[in-house]
């Protein structure tokens, strides 16, 4: 019954930052940011999704955190970013774009991983100017730009309007979700887990999803209901990859192979056999890697930062 806001230990338990800062967005919401890694290592800016925070990212912090330096940020409303009345993707794309701002110096370059919500995020602000100027590559996990509600399969039917209405007060939903029960948690699995996700999974996404207030899962609700972003797909034209589980709910593999479809430069679709939407957490060592894989590829001081490793290693 507990209502701790995530896992205490844990690979799923959040690292300590190396320092923690509020950055201010042009509407005046006030965004929590944290850093992790060494100052001057090779940039990674994570967004996390609807209902989460950046405890989300903890696997791929406490990896990437060695030899990068991890920004990660709270949605407004989520996490320690104070809820804020305006909902709708432009306020989505102008904390991003704020955190890039406030984080990354001019011209630096980072590989910036956005999940669900966060994904969407980045189509908001595809054509925004701190975007173009500091997104090297992008890693997309786990979402979708349109018709979110009409394709997904929470409900076990038949795709139509009855799925379609009923999926919407699901998911559009005002009530509490209350304590992490055995119920709560066989509940989140199933709407939002891969079959084979193992237990302490489950567990630090339902304390994340849970500590999410009501409020701020029904608004953020709203404006996922009525999102169309495929114009801002095709304004990402930096490179682009993506991944998705063949048993999300949420954002089924459809998005992510429209998504590909429709980037300038998409550089590699994975589906992962048997997972759900929670791809960050239920693969976090091939979600890092990804992530590792393009700072290598895309940012110059990656490469060379690796370079100087693996002659020290040698």
């Amino acid at each position: 019954m507990s209502r701790l806001l995530h896992v205490a230990d844990g690979p799923y338990a959040p690292p300590v930052p190396a320092h923690e800062l509020t950055v201010t967005a042009a509407d005046g919401a006030r965004i929590h940011v944290e850093v992790h890694g060494p100052e001057n290592a090779p940039a990674v800016v994570l967004a996390h999704g609807w209902c989460c925070s950046t405890a989300f990212w903890a696997a791929q912090i406490r990896e990437l955190a060695a030899d990068h330096r991890v920004i990660a940020y709270d949605q407004r409303g989520h996490g320690r970013s104070p809820a804020n009345p305006a909902y709708g993707t432009e306020p989505l794309a102008d904390d991003v774009e704020a955190v890039l701002e406030a984080t990354l110096a001019p011209g630096e370059r980072a590989v910036i991983a956005g999940h669900s919500m966060g994904g969407m995020t980045l189509m908001a602000a595809a054509t925004r100017p701190a975007v173009r100027e500091h997104a090297a590559a992008v890693l997309l996990c786990s979402t979708g730009s349109a018709r979110l509600v009409a394709s997904a399969t929470v409900v076990p039917m038949r795709a139509g309007r009855i799925r379609t209405w009923l999926t919407r007060r699901i998911l559009g939903s005002r009530a509490p979700l209350g304590p992490v029960t055995p119920l709560a948690r066989r509940i989140l699995k199933y709407g939002t887990m891969g079959p084979g996700s193992g237990p302490h999974m489950v567990d630090a996404c339902a304390r994340i999803v849970h500590a999410c207030p009501s409020r701020v899962r029904h608004g953020w609700s709203q404006v996922l209901d009525l999102l169309d972003l495929d114009h801002g797909v095709r304004e990402l034209r930096m490179p682009v990859e993506i991944v998705v589980g063949t048993a999300d709910r949420l954002t089924p593999p459809v998005h992510a192979r429209a998504l590909a479809a429709a980037l300038p430069d998409c550089v590699g679709l994975t589906e992962l056999p048997g997972l759900g939407h929670m791809t960050p957490v239920e693969a976090p060592d091939l979600v890092t890697g990804k992530i590792r894989a393009l700072a290598a590829t895309y940012i110059p001081s990656a490469r060379s930062e690796r370079a100087v490793l693996a002659e020290e290693s040698a």
